[in-house]
């Protein structure tokens, strides 16, 4: 059976090439979610001017990797401590925002935000807004790191939550 959760944490090509190494992952789409304009686009979104967040949406076999693994995973891979960035990222767009599709998963997302509240030592501001349209994002931002595996950004940001999700994490990587 499978799984699928919507998880804002600032840029979505970290998100993206963190859960693709895990096993039990069968897809990972980087999106637009939690705003008001239909279609946005990523130039749109990154001007923040959508009030969209760059999201993923992460289907999984929870046969495979629990669904409080792929949670605490999120919250190992940035930090949901920081309002409306991570990082040089700065703006809602990269906003630490769970987006729960019924109240299933609200509660396993609360869950886990009080797990990340307690492993992060407080100050936890990761937000739930119900999933409503979730927007696919161009091709050019699906699998950016394994299209990109030299460009800057990607070894400087992306590198490293990809080696936090395998250290923390290793039973469950590929």
């Amino acid at each position: 059976m499978t799984t699928s959760f919507v998880l804002a944490g600032g840029c979505f090509w970290c998100l993206d090439a963190a859960y693709r190494n895990v096993r039990g992952v069968q897809d990972v789409v980087s999106g637009y979610t939690g705003g008001d304009v239909a279609n946005p686009n990523y130039e749109l979104v990154c001007a923040g001017r959508t009030g969209h967040a760059e999201a993923v949406r992460v289907d999984f076999d929870e046969t495979v990797v629990p669904a409080e693994v792929i949670l605490d995973m999120f919250f190992t891979m940035h930090d949901p401590r920081q309002l409306n960035r991570q990082g040089n990222d700065i703006g809602t767009q990269y906003r630490s925002t769970m987006f729960p599709a019924d109240a299933e998963q609200r509660a396993l997302f609360e869950a886990a935000r009080d797990r990340a509240e307690e492993a992060w030592g407080g100050g936890v501001v990761t937000t739930m807004q119900p999933l409503e349209e979730f927007w696919v994002a161009e091709e050019a931002h699906q699998d950016f790191f394994a299209k990109n595996p030299t460009q800057g950004y990607c070894l400087a940001v992306a590198v490293p939550k990809v080696n936090k999700i395998r250290a923390g994490f290793s039973e469950y990587v590929l």
